[in-house]
């Protein structure tokens, strides 16, 4: 069930937007950050809120690559799979990355941390190979450095300070 102090700010930000679709996205976006996806209880409750109907927001949900219908590690990383980022080494970056995390793209780490999937575009084609963790975009990024970072995210989800470290 949603919390009160969250329902009271989503119908705030939707009674500002234009259109309730307008604010569909945002609210799908925070409603994922509370129940850590989207899940079918999140989605009836995106429903009422906006007013949609549940296939209005499954369309929305299952087209924009960083809404999750199904369960996700506490980080995604998004490896960029644009042509930019294969010309410059992306591709043997995801492969590093699945072969460090011990699983393949689209699957979660048993530890339950990250999920590894790839993006069509993370906008950032000037500095390929790219790769994004939550809001962070990382580029140009050797598989070296993409261990360094998956260490400090680890580090910095069990209370050390990853900078610190």
């Amino acid at each position: 069930m949603l919390p009160a102090s969250l329902r009271e700010e989503l119908t705030a930000r939707i009674s500002n937007a234009v259109t309730n679709r307008e604010a569909a996205v945002d609210v799908l976006k925070s409603l994922q950050a509370h129940y850590g996806w989207l899940t079918d209880e999140a989605m009836a409750e995106a429903s009422v809120l906006l007013g949609l109907t549940p296939l209005q927001l499954e369309e929305l949900a299952t087209f924009y690559e960083m809404l999750y219908r199904r369960p996700v590690g506490k980080r995604v990383i998004h490896v960029c799979d644009s042509i930019s980022s294969w010309a410059m080494g992306g591709k043997s970056l995801l492969t590093h990355i699945a072969q460090v995390l011990g699983i393949v793209p689209g699957e979660t780490t048993a530890d339950g941390i990250f999920t590894l999937l790839p993006c069509c575009c993370l906008g950032n084609c000037g500095e390929a190979p790219t790769m994004m963790i939550g809001d962070t975009l990382y580029g140009p990024v050797t598989p070296e450095q993409a261990v360094a970072i998956f260490d400090a995210e680890r580090k910095g989800l069990s209370g050390t300070d990853p900078l610190q470290a």
